[in-house]
């Protein structure tokens, strides 16, 4: 794309994030034909964070909405929910999630990352998952960024359980696709009480 000057490129950069703060540095640069460094100018003086922090910072406000377990059994980081709607997680393939061998991570964890989302929906203290319909779509390997994207497509409360699904994407590639069946307990009180340890497979 054409270079633009400094203030409308800063102006284009804070209408990105906003519609997508989990894009990194490297993709922005790609995307406005700028370098690294100028990205990293720009967000500074936009008093914009890096996307780890961005994430961080987005997961902190939906740690206080999860209520079917506890946000340190969450695998990835949840950026947003609404109960019984929809959500967004993010995980990050580190050393720890990958074979040593071939760098490709190990398929329970993007499994993980796609369940603790759907009970993690789930707008009740007690939520287990019942079944399972998965598909691995291609594999992921070291560096990617899984972004798990879950929506609730039953009435709350129908006969006990919830229909989640779940597409998980690397950039525009899906990678993983699920569609849960998750047990719901039926107890919606509208003050917390302790979460139970729901994250079952």
């Amino acid at each position: 794309m054409e270079r633009l000057p400094k203030p409308k490129r800063q102006e284009r950069l804070a209408e990105t994030l906003k519609t997508n703060p989990f894009v990194t540095d490297e993709e922005l640069a790609a995307a406005f034909g700028v370098s690294i460094q100028t990205i990293r100018l720009d967000r500074m003086e936009l008093g914009i964070p890096e996307v780890r922090e961005r994430i961080k910072q987005m997961a902190a406000v939906s740690q206080s909405i999860v209520r079917s377990l506890p946000m340190d059994e969450v695998i990835g980081d949840v950026i947003d929910l609404q109960l019984d709607k929809s959500g967004i997680s993010i995980l990050e393939i580190g050393g720890e999630h990958v074979f040593s061998r071939t760098g490709i991570a190990r398929g329970h964890h993007i499994f993980a990352q796609a369940n603790s989302l759907a009970v993690a929906l789930i707008n009740d203290e007690v939520a287990l998952t019942a079944s399972a319909d998965i598909r691995y779509l291609r594999s992921v390997r070291l560096g990617e960024r899984c972004v798990a994207k879950g929506y609730v497509k039953s009435a709350p409360g129908d006969k006990g359980k919830a229909k989640v699904e779940i597409f998980t994407y690397v950039g525009d590639d899906l990678v993983f696709q699920g569609h849960f069946v998750v047990y719901r307990s039926g107890k919606k009180a509208e003050t917390g009480g302790e979460s139970s340890d729901a994250n079952r497979h």
